[in-house]
């Protein structure tokens, strides 16, 4: 009896340490299960990712160059000083007579404040301008980045999808080979069918195995590449619900759409157009260099003299003050005229650019546009294929049954329906990469702005 009470407290025990583990494992996210969505796909990516990481530390750098340009128009202080020690005092010789240039073994000490304000500094002015065009065109930057990742991951998720859609429906013909085989292996077992129909069962149903295999590989290495993308630990278990089929509905409003379209927010136009105007500022930068400065400085100074001992606090001090207003008028530095041509050069490049740009921007959305509707077609004249492919299977099988069909009819009707559902799935896949594509070029900043 107590030994039977011993094996149960033991039982007890173990079952309570199991379940111990077990919440521990799930406080700590181990084997924890992520499901994703495609927004929050895009939200775990826009804040993991190590490059959307250095863009917004980009952004804080321009930031800081921004301030290091107006704070130049701030006063500056300085202060500065000198301690010569003489040993031994230089001796001017003049007409036969000598002049000791101070005393032996004596300290001198010299001190001054100095305080300086710009008063007319042109330089500084369109420093400014610049600093803050570059300020933009790193946020563009960082924009271009996130634009790209959303591109990166949006495709990644539905090749996920697709990866997971071909799987299923190779499973589904390898589970449906195994049922012609078991149907075509009991009619062989009964005389009713020949050797030939039985072997050309099996090697259909063996045939789909490596393909099955295949499919399983392909939806973990989409996964991974998702995660990658995503910033997430690889070791992470995530589940993608849904299938392509549920996007069809969307496609067909969405590609007649797609006919309106500007460049507008393109983020490679942006930032060709930031770019000439930091070149149309940097020459105005260049030009304030044949203007005129102008500064106050004011200083404070004070000096001992002589003194053979280290006593500072008996030293006898001179103290000195004065205010200086500077002008300084540039007038001929050929070096000017130089970098204002080679400016102005850059300029007429980036323009032969801007518009290259535009002609090819202009093509890659008419592609994507036409793509789109060539795979919206796609996808209604394969969704028909699929039931028709559908019917074929049904009526070849019930052929088989009666008699009045063959093993090849029934093979032919199974991987063309197979097929028929590959291209079905493939067609939206392709759909929506083209849309994502387009979001891309267009510069379509909607999914930016997701947060978790």
């Amino acid at each position: 009896m107590k030994r039977g009470l011993l094996c149960k407290t033991g039982l007890l025990v173990a079952v309570a340490l199991i379940i111990g583990v077990a919440v521990h494992a799930q406080d700590t996210g181990t084997g924890a299960v992520l499901k994703l969505t495609l927004d929050d796909a895009l939200s775990i990516a826009l804040s993991d990712n190590p490059t959307i990481k250095v863009a917004e530390q980009q952004i804080e750098v321009k930031k800081i160059s921004k301030d290091e340009a107006w704070q130049s128009l701030l006063p500056s202080a300085d202060f500065s000083g000198t301690v010569q020690y003489t040993v031994l005092a230089a001796v001017m010789k003049l007409n036969g007579m000598e002049f000791k240039m101070g005393q032996d073994n004596t300290s001198t000490w010299n001190g001054q404040f100095q305080v300086s304000l710009p008063l007319f500094a042109p330089t500084v002015y369109a420093t400014m301008n610049l600093t803050k065009t570059d300020l933009d065109n790193a946020v563009e930057q960082s924009r271009s980045s996130k634009l790209d990742l959303v591109n990166q991951v949006t495709k990644a998720y539905y090749q996920v999808i697709l990866a997971q859609d071909s799987y299923d429906v190779l499973c589904k013909s390898l589970e449906q080979a195994q049922k012609n085989f078991d149907v075509v292996k009991s009619l062989y077992d009964l005389g009713g069918t020949s050797e030939y129909d039985k072997i050309s069962a099996e090697v259909q149903l063996r045939s789909l195995n490596p393909t099955v295999i295949q499919a399983r590989n392909a939806v973990t290495l989409s996964k991974l590449q998702l995660m990658v993308l995503m910033g997430i630990d690889p070791e992470t278990q995530i589940v993608v619900e849904g299938s392509l089929e549920d996007y069809e509905d969307q496609l067909y409003g969405e590609a007649l759409k797609a006919g309106d379209y500007s460049l507008e927010n393109n983020t490679n136009m942006r930032q060709l157009k930031m770019s000439e105007t930091m070149l149309n500022q940097t020459l105005k930068v260049q030009k304030t260099n044949f203007l005129p400065t102008l500064a106050l400085a004011g200083t404070y100074s004070f000096q001992s003299l002589y003194n053979d001992n280290w006593k500072v606090y008996d030293y006898e001090w001179a103290k000195s003050s004065s205010i200086v207003l500077s002008l300084s008028v540039p007038i001929f530095r050929m070096g000017n005229f130089t970098k204002i041509r080679s400016t102005k050069l850059q300029i007429s490049q980036l323009n032969e650019n801007i518009d290259y740009t535009r002609k090819q921007l202009d093509m890659q959305v008419r592609s994507y546009i036409d793509n789109m509707k060539a795979n919206a077609e796609q996808v209604a004249s394969n969704h028909e294929a699929i039931e028709q492919a559908e019917k074929g299977r049904e009526i070849a099988s019930k052929r088989y049954e009666i008699g009045k069909g063959t093993i090849l009819e029934l093979n032919n009707s199974e991987v063309s329906l197979t097929q028929a559902k590959l291209t079905y799935s493939q067609s939206i896949y392709n759909y929506l990469a083209a849309k994502a594509d387009l979001d891309k070029v267009l510069g379509n900043d909607e999914n930016i702005k997701v947060k978790k």
